[in-house]
């Protein structure tokens, strides 16, 4: 599940030098608790529990990151790689603050979780139908990096229960690390 992005939703931008305060980083165990701390305070996010964001950090770190202003997280990005398809991240969860909205945060480190991650060349995620913010971080992807992203259906309300809405599959790419446009 993926947290709405108002960061590519027309918010005001910060000023360059907001946006140069911030640090993308390979997240450590430590960080799995402003991470979860993130989700919880989402109040959109599907918010696991802090045991999981802290092994999330030692576990997933090749194919997360975070993103810390000062010593506090304002964002993160979870992926792992898809064992059936060893050249595919699939990302788990995108989060950014209301502190850091406005600073293209989510674009920045999702590029920094594709290009941290070895080998890839496609990416993966789900989206719930009505998150339109994260259907465009997704496609504003594929489209700085000019490959196609194709959506089908993957689990229904009915696998997923308690109301949760069903979650489609967007796959990005192939892609070419290091030719982007724009």
């Amino acid at each position: 599940m993926i947290a709405p992005e108002e960061a590519e939703t027309g918010a005001p931008a910060r000023s360059p030098d907001a946006v140069s305060d911030i640090e993308i980083r390979v997240p450590e165990p430590a960080d799995g608790v402003g991470m979860w701390r993130l989700a919880v305070e989402s109040q959109v996010l599907d918010a696991n529990s802090r045991y999981a964001y802290v092994l999330w950090c030692r576990d997933f770190a090749a194919t997360s990151v975070v993103a810390v202003r000062g010593d506090r997280a304002v964002g993160y990005v979870t992926g792992y790689m898809r064992p059936e398809a060893p050249t595919t991240v699939v990302v788990w969860q995108v989060c950014v603050d209301a502190s850091a909205q406005g600073e293209g945060l989510a674009g920045r480190m999702l590029d920094a979780v594709y290009d941290g991650a070895p080998g890839v060349d496609r990416m993966e995620t789900t989206i719930t139908p009505d998150n339109d913010s994260s259907i465009r971080l997704f496609t504003s992807f594929a489209k700085r990096h000019d490959v196609p992203i194709e959506r089908s259906d993957l689990f229904g309300r009915e696998l997923l229960g308690d109301g949760h809405e069903p979650e489609d599959l967007y796959r990005i790419g192939p892609t070419t690390k290091g030719e982007t446009t724009s």
